[in-house]
């Protein structure tokens, strides 16, 4: 009874070395250590990986629920800061947004001409710096360069090519820029631009979530493995989110551009 009792004082032991069995094989038990508890040990090691193993690939298997990991920033922030993380992929959603809602409008307005980059001699300038814009009509945008007439062939090639279908005319250094009618294939084409933007998004947010991982791998020797693993889980998990917050602007500007 008494070697039963002091075999049970190696089982945490036997645990703990329960993540090196698959490569070294399952611990041997004490000396002495009846093979009714041994078996028993082995049993309890066998459960643990094998759960482990099937978290795993639930885990990877496509279209399953992933458990979500939530670390507290404070207890990593000599290794990253997430809070820094999020903002900078959040930043990326803002800016997809900002996008759409300034140069993917079924409407023209002058609003949407103020951001057109306009190249010069001097370096890129938004057109709004350039240029008074006004609205003569609901047909007809008016696009004074009289401070920069010098500029005025880089605007006009600029308002061409905005991919917003218009087709400027020049007199002098006025810009008239009239309001094409909206047609199914003017929809089409912004959508298109629309996916086109939120695939640049999602690489820019890749190039975020790679170079958080990438901070976090450079303390691999300083820290856990678990603790890596579950750093670069959440960071995948942010990307995700952001991503997933793309595609539903998509979406909704894809049903609001083709109606």
């Amino acid at each position: 009874m008494a070697m039963a009792l002091r075999s049970f004082r190696h089982l945490p032991s036997l645990l703990y070395r329960s993540s090196f069995a698959v490569v070294r094989g399952l611990p041997q038990g004490p000396a002495g250590c009846p093979a009714l508890l041994l078996d028993g040990c082995r049993q309890r090691v066998r459960w643990v990986l094998l759960t482990r193993q099937l978290a795993t690939k639930k885990a990877k298997g496509k279209g399953q629920s992933q458990a979500r990991v939530n670390i507290s920033a404070a207890l990593v922030e000599d290794i990253i800061n997430l809070e820094e993380t999020n903002e900078d992929m959040q930043a990326v959603v803002e800016a997809l947004k900002e996008d759409f809602s300034r140069n993917l409008s079924v409407r023209t307005s002058p609003g949407a001409l103020d951001h057109i980059i306009v190249m010069t001699k001097d370096g890129k300038f938004p057109l709004n710096q350039l240029a008074q814009i006004s609205q003569k009509s609901p047909q007809l945008i008016i696009v004074n360069m009289t401070n920069f007439p010098e500029s005025t062939a880089a605007a006009t090639k600029a308002i061409r090519e905005s991919g917003m279908n218009l087709n400027p005319e020049v007199d002098g250094t006025i810009i008239r820029v009239p309001i094409p009618k909206v047609t199914r294939e003017h929809r089409e084409s912004l959508a298109k631009l629309a996916k086109q933007s939120t695939n640049k998004s999602k690489e820019a947010l890749r190039k975020v979530r790679s170079k958080s991982i990438n901070q976090v791998k450079k303390f691999k020797n300083k820290v856990s493995e678990d603790t890596i693993w579950l750093l670069e889980k959440q960071i995948q998990q942010m990307a995700d989110s952001a991503a997933a917050d793309m595609d539903k602007l998509l979406a909704a500007k894809t049903k609001e551009l083709l109606g």
